[in-house]
């Protein structure tokens, strides 16, 4: 197995053994038509690194199957001052926080613990996602999140009581984790 390290800025690591390699970085946050990638191409041979850059497209209604993308951007920001985001995929059809706790992305942070949540019930409130784009995609909200985010901003939402599009729903979600908690401000 070969492990390369790099950064934002460009590689610090390149095995030996290795003669040529693609390597994919999302330049930009927002997953919408016209997203950035960049493919470096590394050829240890001739010991030249060249870049291209691609622009993405939205794939049609007709390709694949049904899928939703998230980002979920971290509370916390990097050490070079970015936000740490995630990306999934997902079905439409279920509640956020099944899709967050599937895939592994933090939703409790601090109340991790079993005994600091209500495990979907709706009751404690530590569950809290602020939605940043895509709002369109979710559920109205629940009486249940209307009672305990009576007080909040109207973005943030229950992840156990928000059920995400339909089955056949197609689109983006940008999600902040633990928006009580988050370092930086969305413009």
């Amino acid at each position: 197995m070969v492990v390369l390290q790099f950064n934002s800025l460009g590689l610090l690591l390149l095995p030996q053994t290795t003669k040529k390699c693609h390597i994919r970085l999302s330049q930009n946050l927002k997953l919408r038509e016209g997203r950035k990638s960049y493919a470096i191409n590394i050829d240890s041979q001739t010991s030249s690194i060249s870049e291209t850059t691609a622009t993405t497209t939205t794939p049609d209604a007709d390709e694949g199957p049904p899928v939703i993308d998230f980002a979920f951007v971290n509370s916390r920001l990097l050490p070079d001052g970015s936000p740490d985001v995630q990306y999934r995929s997902a079905c439409g059809g279920q509640k956020l926080r099944d899709i967050m706790l599937e895939n592994h992305v933090e939703l409790y942070g601090p109340y991790a613990r079993p005994l600091l949540n209500c495990g979907g019930g709706g009751t404690c409130g530590t569950c809290i996602v602020e939605v940043v784009d895509g709002n369109e995609l979710l559920s109205p909200k629940t009486p249940k999140e209307k009672e305990k985010l009576k007080k909040q901003p109207k973005k943030w939402r229950l992840a156990c009581q928000t059920v995400v599009g339909k089955e056949d729903s197609r689109g983006e979600l940008i999600i902040q984790q633990l928006p009580e908690w988050k370092a930086h401000e969305w413009e």
